[in-house]
C-alpha cells in the first residue's frame, strides 16, 4: 500500500460564488478560507496549492455581531514614527466594504509563502455585479 500524494499537475481549480448579504463576517471568512486553501477536498495536501477561486458579491451588506461595528479596530502602520492609523470596522466599511472580507480571510489563512497566491484567487465585489460569468461559478457548498 502506498500513500497517495497529489501532484501539482493534477490540481484543478474550480470557481465558486458566495453572496455575503446578511452573512456574519467571521463565519463567511472561515468558509472562504477553506475553499481558497482546498481543505474541503479529499485530495488536500498541505504543500500543494489545490484551492479554488472564490468570488464574493454584496460585500457591502455584510453583518457584524453586537457592537463590533464600533469596537473592532483595524491598525496599520507605514514604518514612519507616529504614523499609526487606527480605524473602526464602520470606517473601513464606509471607505471600502471589500476590505473587511479581504482582511478577515487573510487572517484565517496560514501565514506562509502560499498565502499570497491563495489571496490572488479571492475576488470581492461590493455590489451584485461581477465580471466572472464566463467561468460559470457555482454556489459554495
Amino acid at each position: 500500500m502506498h500513500t497517495y500524494q497529489q501532484k501539482t499537475a493534477e490540481t484543478k481549480h474550480d470557481w465558486y460564488i458566495v453572496d455575503a448579504a446578511g452573512a456574519r463576517l467571521g463565519t463567511l471568512a472561515v468558509r472562504i478560507a477553506r475553499a481558497l486553501s482546498g481543505r474541503h477536498k479529499p485530495t488536500w495536501t498541505p504543500h500543494i496549492d489545490d484551492g479554488d477561486h472564490v468570488v464574493v458579491v454584496n460585500a457591502e451588506k455584510i453583518e457584524l455581531g453586537g457592537r463590533k461595528w464600533d469596537q473592532k479596530l483595524y491598525r496599520r502602520h507605514n514604518q514612519y514614527m507616529g504614523n499609526l492609523k487606527i480605524e473602526t470596522a464602520r470606517e473601513v466599511h464606509d471607505k471600502k466594504p471589500e476590505r473587511l472580507i479581504e482582511m478577515a480571510v487573510r487572517g484565517m489563512l496560514a501565514p506562509n509563502k502560499m498565502r499570497a497566491s491563495l489571496l490572488r484567487r479571492l475576488k470581492v465585489y461590493a455590489g451584485a455585479e461581477h465580471g466572472h460569468d464566463a467561468q460559470k461559478p457555482q454556489p459554495l457548498p
